[in-house]
């Protein structure tokens, strides 16, 4: 029967009699563990930690082009929300062509000519509303927090947004067009008058949608934002020079229609697409945007890094 050693116990003061009971002397991979969780790091977080490997972080122009191409992707896997941007112009157009062409201007053909400009810059008017309607989505649904924690230019997402949804301008302004030209409209100005045209449309509804987006951080819900979005434009398009000549309104409206932004914006398009520019109503229209972009933009910037 074999005997089991039994190492007497060290007394105070006394060191251990047997040399296995003495601690083995830490490594340095045996100190990581022993200072961390129990596992050594790893050569890559070491890396990191020390600064000799960081990603490269992304610059304004391209954080920007990355949530443009997020909103465009949006549209190509939920396609309904093109609907806005091809039958609202289809729509527009026929229905206010053939409903007050005759009893306006003796043929819906003859007042295409007076109408189409107008209806493209209230077709694309009606579609800015959309951009604080997505932003309230996005915030309902927990991203906008998501984005802001991001390590990138902080205004990317809206100006990314915003971009995006100038394609969709773009769109809906095609299509418009494209009816009248099948329906017989036919711009004196040609193509050197359509494009400029088009091109003072979207800057002129970039700026506005700064509008939009900053309701669209304020309101608590896409429905209010539309609401809201609704009760400016509605007032602003319909009394407005789009349908009819502003003269043959009462003197007290005929003034207010003749200070509507949207009005000095259809004279604009008008005569670029007529041919006969004008660079009063151009050059209003450039500094009312840039008047929207200056004052909405910061406020929505301050707002959106603000925001709880």
């Amino acid at each position: 029967m074999s005997e089991k050693t039994i190492s007497p116990q060290a007394g105070p003061g006394e060191q251990p009699s047997s040399p296995a009971a003495a601690p083995a002397p830490l490594g340095t991979e045996d100190a990581a563990r022993a200072a961390g969780n129990g596992r050594a790091p790893s050569s890559t977080l070491v890396n990191l930690i020390s600064g000799q490997s960081k990603p490269i972080p992304s610059n304004a122009f391209s954080a920007s082009m990355s949530f443009t191409w997020r909103a465009l992707l949006k549209i190509k896997h939920v396609p309904e929300q093109l609907f806005d941007v091809t039958i609202f112009p289809i729509m527009f157009t026929l229905l206010f062509t053939y409903l007050f062409g005759g009893a306006l201007a003796g043929s819906p053909s003859a007042y295409l000519q007076f109408l189409l400009p107008g209806i493209l810059v209230q077709t694309v008017l009606m579609i800015t509303i959309y951009t604080g309607m997505t932003l309230s989505q996005d915030i309902t649904k927990g991203v906008f927090d998501r984005f802001r924690s991001l390590p990138i230019w902080a205004p990317a997402v809206l100006v990314g947004a915003l971009l995006a949804d100038a394609i969709r301008y773009a769109v809906a302004s095609l299509m418009c067009l494209l009816l009248g030209l099948v329906l017989g409209f036919r711009p004196p100005g040609g193509v050197a008058g359509v494009v400029p045209a088009i091109l003072l449309i979207l800057v002129f509804c970039f700026g506005l949608s700064w509008i939009w987006t900053l309701l669209g951080l304020l309101l608590r819900s896409p429905t209010a934002v539309q609401g809201w979005s609704m009760m400016f434009l509605f007032p602003l398009s319909f009394a407005s020079n789009i349908f009819v000549d502003p003269t043959t309104m009462p003197s007290w409206l005929e003034a207010f229609v003749n200070v509507n932004p949207v009005s000095v914006l259809t004279t604009a398009v008008r005569g670029l697409m007529a041919g006969e520019p004008d660079s009063s109503a151009i050059l209003t229209v450039l500094l009312i945007s840039a008047g929207l972009t200056v004052v909405f933009g910061p406020l929505t910037m301050r707002l959106y890094r603000t925001r709880n």
